[in-house]
């Protein structure tokens, strides 16, 4: 929790809060809290247990939910009727995003939070351990790839620690970590578009050289005009390389037109 450090005012939404154990230690800092939930029993319990003026339950999936409706003005068509009380309080203009994510698709709901960076302060968020380090990962990693790539490009991102098995009560058979992501405020210009069409080819087929993978989008002396080595591997290459192979692919589009 020292690593999240809520704040009384802090407009925060919790990403599958279960039984409500995390949910109860935020409560303990945040005047008032919102989570979704798709587990309609779990949902229930979490609004028997915590006071409607504390606690929202967003009842609905993550990976479909519109976080930019808790901004101030917003209405979220899914959540419970707000007390009158909670409404009229003063309201920060940035959201606060945890959870503890579920590893079977952390990857999908990773980038549907994408979507939202320009309405987020922070996320922290723990996954399993694997998924961590491929999101952090450096180029010429073993561990790095698309998922790297896509959310560097829009985020500053810590590894915070790891956290052991038996942490968990029954432990589970993998690692897990904490990562903080914060939204990059200028991020490298380009078209999203671009730089995810690029990004997928590229890591396609790992094992071949980008003069191979990309061969369909950039000739030789386009991917070293773009600072990129055509026998270089997909693994190897930098994010500010694939923005530019991004611009290029944008630029290639606009004159075909």
């Amino acid at each position: 929790m020292r690593v999240v450090d809520p704040q009384l005012d802090d407009l925060m939404v919790e990403i599958g809060p279960g039984l409500g154990a995390m949910t109860a230690f935020l409560l303990q800092s945040v005047s008032h809290l919102h989570v979704v939930e798709l587990d309609r029993d779990l949902v229930t319990r979490l609004r028997k247990r915590f006071p409607a003026t504390t606690l929202t339950v967003h009842d609905g999936d993550a990976l479909e939910f519109d976080f930019a409706s808790l901004l101030p003005g917003r209405e979220s068509t899914d959540a419970q009727d707000e007390p009158a009380e909670a409404l009229q309080v003063a309201r920060p203009a940035k959201l606060r995003v945890v959870g503890n994510l579920p590893y079977n698709i952390s990857s999908p709901l990773l980038f549907h939070l994408a979507t939202f960076t320009a309405q987020v302060q922070d996320q922290h968020f723990m996954l399993q351990k694997e998924v961590v380090e491929r999101m952090v990962a450096a180029p010429g990693s073993k561990t790095y790839g698309r998922l790297s790539v896509m959310l560097q490009w829009r985020y500053h991102m810590d590894l915070m620690f790891i956290v052991p098995p038996t942490a968990f009560d029954p432990p589970p058979k993998v690692e897990s970590a904490i990562v903080r992501m914060i939204p990059r405020e200028q991020r490298l210009a380009c078209d999203e578009s671009a730089l995810a069409r690029v990004v997928l080819q590229a890591f396609s087929q790992r094992r071949k050289v980008l003069r191979n993978c990309l061969g369909t989008m950039f000739g030789e002396d386009q991917l070293r005009a773009a600072g990129v080595d055509p026998q270089a591997r997909a693994e190897t290459v930098a994010l500010e390389q694939y923005v530019a192979l991004a611009n290029l692919l944008t630029e290639q589009e606009r004159q075909a037109v």
